[in-house]
């Protein structure tokens, strides 16, 4: 195992940087912002790393892999004292990605969270959310199902265009 160092932090984040969503491949765990904090406690042999991750949603399918992806980079770096830890509380936000992530939805045919929610209440699901269409950008959307190809997301149609796209859900 190399040995741990001042930029041992630094060089987990560049790590994480290179995992990719399995639902959502063009998106990075740090475009989402499931990455919440990295750890180095302890010196010598005895420095540990922790990785504080938060899924999407508490019962998100794509965890189970995220890991295995986390432990697949750590492992190929030769990381091997280290831990996961999985907080659910603060719950994630939408608000936790990041722009570059948000735009790279978009170009992937998937609408961002939108910047100031309209709807993201307990009465969601009587109420639809004005949406913004990935490839034509109109603002004539409409809801098709409150759940789109993953829990995450809504499935929209335009009005203009006709497309159906996903919408990366509020939360």
């Amino acid at each position: 195992m190399p040995a741990i160092t001042n930029d041992t932090v630094q060089k987990v984040w560049d790590m994480l940087a290179t995992v990719a969503d399995p639902e959502v491949p063009v998106l990075t765990i740090l475009d989402l912002g499931i990455v919440r904090e990295v750890k180095v406690s302890g010196t010598g042999e005895n420095e540990k790393i922790e990785i504080i991750i938060t899924p999407t949603y508490s019962g998100c399918p794509a965890m189970d892999m995220i890991r295995m992806n986390i432990r697949l980079v750590l492992a190929e770096e030769g990381l091997k004292n280290y831990t996961l830890t999985t907080v659910l509380s603060p719950a994630w936000t939408t608000d936790w990605m990041s722009e570059e992530g948000k735009q790279k939805l978009k170009a992937y045919g998937i609408a961002p969270p939108n910047p100031q929610q309209n709807v993201c209440t307990p009465e969601l699901f009587q109420q639809e959310e004005a949406v913004q269409c990935p490839r034509c950008e109109s603002w004539h959307t409409h809801r098709i199902s409150e759940f789109g190809s993953t829990a995450c997301k809504a499935l929209y149609q335009c009005d203009d265009c006709r497309e159906p796209f996903d919408y990366f859900k509020c939360h």
